[in-house]
């Protein structure tokens, strides 16, 4: 094995993409983990349930704006260097969180830990890029960002019952080891010399949503992402009469809901380069619609909540790929900007996810949850047709002999 930090781009250590990739599911699973441990974050502190999962909006919230600008701030410093300091950052929240006294400083905990997160995810996969020839970038990224999906489906359903048996905050010491793993990882298998992009600006990262049809796509991923996160975020609460409160089997839920999501991510990747975005939106926003709208009909049997989660998961998560390929669409040369807006609109879904669901909660109780992720799912397949409708006109307007750029033509739907 070749001595990583020295080494050049082509000579780096096999090791350094994957590393990179258990990078982001050591800082991603602290978003996801705490969704399964709300019942004992109410115990501990004294909390509602609606309070408890305010702490995955605030994380979710601070990653969405934090992440931009601290990115913008180190745009200018050594990739390896960002990625360690946004390990680190994340590590200290983390920490934070696990000793945390009282709610309040709960949540000041979780928003740094968030700030971590939010930097070392796209950095982390703009380096795996940069680690290896052009012909492999593309895997490269999706090695990295596999990290995401493995938070999902592992990282969180493995904390969660951690949890059931230590608390939440032993489930924080589990993450916070994760990152020191992660960051011995970093220190040993990822070189010094990473490529540093050229800045850029955080006006200029936000200059495409000045387009209708990139607000209104990426709209829709906040709707579509919103209603999904109402369950995912409130499952424990949804589930209990079918749990009975046991964190083993809440945990069980999360891991067949991450797994069956990963196969139905991929295959919504082959659907869409068949049919294009539009078209795998309208399946997956009326399928998880049907499911939320019929949740209650299996929230009391374990072996019905298993099936209607299985159901559930062939869609609920495979909407990222088509969105993405409908914003890198709107305007190739912007498309790694489009990426990372994409990027930031999800942690605003799951923002909104945990304050609309606690206000729902509040309100309705558990049972009402279905039918508002149904209600915000059904918004988005309306806003997802809108963002078509634009699409379609900008193009026939560059057709016609537009004056406007015809790089800016829509060339996918």
């Amino acid at each position: 094995m070749s001595n990583a930090t020295d080494a050049a781009p082509g000579q780096v250590s096999r090791f350094s993409v994957p590393l990179l990739g258990f990078g982001v599911f050591a800082v991603a699973t602290n978003e996801f983990v705490l969704a399964g441990m709300l019942p004992h974050l109410e115990d501990s502190l004294h909390v509602s349930t609606a309070a408890a999962g305010q702490v995955v909006t605030v994380y979710a919230l601070a990653c969405a704006i934090l992440g931009p600008i601290f990115a913008t701030v180190t745009a200018a410093w050594s990739r390896r260097v960002v990625l360690l300091t946004a390990a680190l950052v994340y590590l200290v929240g983390t920490v934070g969180a696990a000793v945390a006294p009282n709610y309040p400083l709960l949540l000041v905990a979780q928003a740094v830990a968030a700030g971590g997160t939010g930097l070392f995810v796209p950095v982390g996969a703009s380096s795996g890029a940069s680690l290896v020839p052009p012909e492999r970038r593309g895997r490269a990224i999706a090695t990295v960002l596999t990290g995401f999906t493995a938070a999902t489906a592992f990282g969180a359903p493995i904390g969660t019952a951690f949890g059931s048996r230590f608390g939440w905050r032993g489930t924080m010491w589990f993450v916070a080891g994760l990152a020191v793993v992660g960051i011995i990882g970093l220190l040993t298998l990822v070189p010094r010399n990473i490529p540093t992009p050229p800045a850029e600006s955080l006006k200029k990262r936000f200059v495409p949503l000045a387009d209708p049809r990139v607000l209104t796509t990426l709209g829709t991923t906040a709707l579509a992402f919103t209603s999904v996160y109402v369950l995912y975020t409130y499952i424990a609460d949804i589930f209990d009469g079918a749990t009975g409160g046991s964190g083993g089997k809440v945990a069980t839920l999360m891991f067949v809901l991450g797994v069956i999501s990963i196969v139905g991510s991929y295959l919504a990747g082959i659907v869409t380069d068949r049919i294009g975005g539009r078209g795998v939106m309208a399946i997956c926003l009326i399928w998880v619609a049907v499911c939320l709208g019929a949740v209650q009909l299996f929230s009391d049997s374990f072996p019905a909540s298993i099936g209607f989660i299985a159901v559930f998961a062939v869609a609920c998560f495979s909407m990222s790929a088509p969105q993405q390929h409908r914003l890198i669409g709107l305007n190739p040369p912007l498309a790694s900007v489009l990426v990372s807006l994409h990027a930031s609109i999800l942690y605003v879904a799951i923002a909104l996810a945990g304050a609309i669901g606690g206000a729902g909660l509040s309100i309705g109780g558990s049972g009402s949850l279905g039918y508002i992720g149904a209600v915000i799912a059904l918004l988005g397949l309306g806003l997802s047709e809108l963002a078509h409708r634009l699409t379609q006109r900008k193009a026939a307007a560059a057709a016609a002999g537009s004056p406007e750029p015809a790089e800016e033509a829509a060339v996918t739907s």
